[in-house]
């Protein structure tokens, strides 16, 4: 049985009106937990109504919903509409859109799928808020820990527990959503880039085989607050100063490992241009695709806060924010992703993805495989962040494609 071919324009349609409802001149809005996610929220409500489906919230704010076919276990496709604040139109909500496109085709033809369809909408894969990446996918796979947000703060200093109150989901439970992993059998996701290596290999949709593995931690350096004007350069225990020098032999480390490393996020104390900042703290991102190579990334960037907080007569805490291992997709399902690929660009391509997605959690669990489209300038989690409207079709028929060849392969 021919599989109904997904309407790329309407998925881009889709795109088009998540944008304008979400976004304003700075970028996408759709920070997790906020109005502006939750206005998403309701647009793929309304969409899935018009196919006769109805979203159904999991104990960790994932969005579900379920296209019967003539066989389980099903095959689940999707991605995320949270977005980093000022962020692009596409990331995430491209994979979200798409796997409702797939739903739709067949929802409004004349046969059901041979296989379950089960679509997701997983909660706040950014971590943009909470600092914890792939909250929503993770919890489903278990490997979610409740206590890690249990003290969490975002920037206007709310609790995560209370925030996640406010969206009806209550942190002790959320390891409860594990019950989805029960109908699944594979999972699927279409995405951007979000890097320059497609556009300038002129790769118009492409396989993913994997994602790179990360360790992010928080180090706290202790100085001495002291005046300004009035002490000598000399005598100064500079936090501020400390954290800087840090800042820079992340990049070294991470030059000489053959991965990349940011200092993403960094605040002095008391914060003020008069006095000599006695407090810093600074988030140190990691990502390899060597499990080896990030342990070495990590040890010796231990190694050189602690030097450079000593030099300065300084004091060195840190602490774990999230990790995950580097993950190697389904070879069979990335072979299906290739081909598919192929068969609607004419060119066969795999990378590793630099970022991470919601694959990353259900690869352990579920043959996972991935569809790439190029992103124009590598630029992504900006308000610049765009993909050529013909590679967006090339990616999103692909990805249809791929959905087809599982559901009709998988026995």
């Amino acid at each position: 049985m021919s599989a109904p071919a997904i309407a790329a324009d309407r998925v881009i349609a889709d795109l088009r009106e998540l944008a304008r409802r979400t976004s304003d001149d700075a970028g996408a809005q759709r920070l997790c937990w906020g109005d502006g996610w939750r206005t998403a929220r309701e647009f793929l409500g309304e969409l899935l109504a018009e196919i006769g489906l109805e979203a159904e919230i999991d104990e960790a704010g994932n969005a579900w919903a379920y296209l019967t076919g003539e066989a389980e276990p099903a095959l689940a496709v999707g991605s995320h509409v949270d977005s980093v604040p000022n962020g692009g139109w596409l990331d995430g909500a491209l994979g979200v859109m798409g796997a409702l496109g797939v739903l739709r085709a067949w929802a409004e033809g004349e046969a059901r799928p041979p296989r379950t369809l089960a679509f997701v909408d997983w909660a706040d894969e950014e971590g943009a808020r909470f600092g914890r990446s792939l909250f929503g996918s993770s919890a489903v796979a278990g490997a979610f820990e409740p206590a890690e947000l249990a003290s969490a703060r975002d920037a206007d200093g709310r609790r995560a527990q209370g925030v996640l109150a406010d969206n009806g989901v209550e942190l002790e439970r959320v390891l409860e959503s594990r019950s989805r992993l029960e109908r699944l059998g594979a999972y699927l996701e279409l995405h951007i880039e979000q890097g320059p290596v497609l556009e300038a290999e002129g790769i118009r949709a492409a396989a993913v085989s994997g994602c790179v593995g990360v360790e992010r931690l928080r180090f706290e350096i202790r100085g001495r607050v002291s005046h300004a004007g009035t002490t000598p350069m000399d005598a100064r225990h500079d936090a501020g100063l400390a954290a800087a020098a840090a800042a820079l032999r992340v990049e070294e480390i991470a030059v000489v490992e053959g991965g990349v490393g940011t200092v993403g996020e960094i605040g002095f104390e008391p914060g003020i241009p008069t006095a000599v900042p006695g407090r810093a703290s600074m988030v140190v991102d990691f990502r390899n695709r060597g499990m080896d190579a990030l342990g070495r990334m990590l040890e010796a960037t231990r190694e050189a806060v602690a030097a450079c907080a000593a030099a300065r007569g300084c004091q060195v805490s840190e602490e774990p924010v999230w990790s995950i291992e580097p993950i190697e997709f389904d070879p069979e399902l990335v072979a299906l992703a290739r081909e598919a690929c192929e068969g609607v660009t004419g060119t066969a391509y795999e990378l590793p993805s630099g970022a991470l997605h919601d694959a990353a959690s259900m690869a352990p669990h579920l043959p996972t495989a991935m569809v790439f489209s190029p992103s124009i300038a590598g630029i992504s989690h900006a308000p610049e962040e765009d993909t050529a409207e013909s590679d967006l079709e090339a990616a999103i028929e692909a990805f249809g494609d791929l959905v087809e060849r599982r559901i009709t392969t998988a026995s």
